[in-house]
């Protein structure tokens, strides 16, 4: 698969560590390095990829909000954070953000290729060593479906059946888009929007759309 990847970290050796053992695995990879945020801006207002690799621990790395900034001005480059950082609250910030995948560093290459592949295909990637859903804390929802309350206390569910509208709007909300966004794209109104998001809240037995993504990602939906 023909595929330009830009990584974004301020440790070189990583960068060419990391370049190296995916081109490695795959040769038709083309790679771009940036050493910090407005390093990997830059390199996309240049030429776009089609997925940054990016640390959260960079310097002028501003968390969820430079995620959210990155997506903003490049909605057609897939985002994965690619980070040590392992706690729950922190991938749920990101998803949040509208990434389309969260990685530890530690991650075996397989994983890594694993995890693009997901991306790449439209998916959301988050390691299932990483997608217990039962210990994390759930983020207060952005913009919550009118029939919200109704969805259930405990977290986690069998694999759900959705209708391929519903499907539509789930890869949406994976995408980080609004309700007014996902309505506009699906040419719906937003009340048929929140229906939808209300029924796979209760499908997926999610609180909030950072719970829900977590959620399809790991149940590969």
């Amino acid at each position: 698969m023909s595929l330009k990847i830009l990584i974004a970290d301020d440790h070189a050796l990583l960068r060419q560590g990391l370049r190296q053992l995916l081109g490695d695995e795959n040769p038709d990879y083309e790679f771009v390095e940036a050493d910090g945020f407005n390093a990997a801006l830059e390199a996309l207002a240049q030429s776009e990829a089609d997925l940054l690799l990016i640390d959260l621990g960079m310097p002028d790395m501003c968390g969820a909000e430079s995620l959210r900034q990155l997506r903003a001005a490049h909605p057609d480059t897939k985002v994965a954070v690619l980070t040590g950082a392992d706690d729950r609250a922190t991938i749920l910030h990101c998803l949040g953000a509208g990434v389309h995948g969260y990685i530890v560093k530690s991650s075996p290459v397989a994983e890594i290729l694993r995890a693009i592949s997901t991306i790449m295909a439209g998916g959301v990637y988050v390691a299932p060593s990483l997608a217990q859903i039962g210990s994390i804390q759930a983020l207060p929802p952005s913009d919550p479906p009118a029939d919200h309350a109704a969805a259930s206390d405990a977290p986690g569910a069998d694999l759900p059946r959705f209708t391929s509208r519903q499907r539509d709007v789930l890869r949406l909300l994976a995408q980080g888009r609004s309700t007014k966004e996902i309505a506009r794209t699906l040419d719906l109104g937003p009340g048929t929007v929140k229906i939808h998001l209300g029924a796979i809240f209760r499908a997926l037995n999610a609180h909030n759309r950072t719970e829900a993504v977590v959620l399809a990602a790991r149940l590969n939906l």
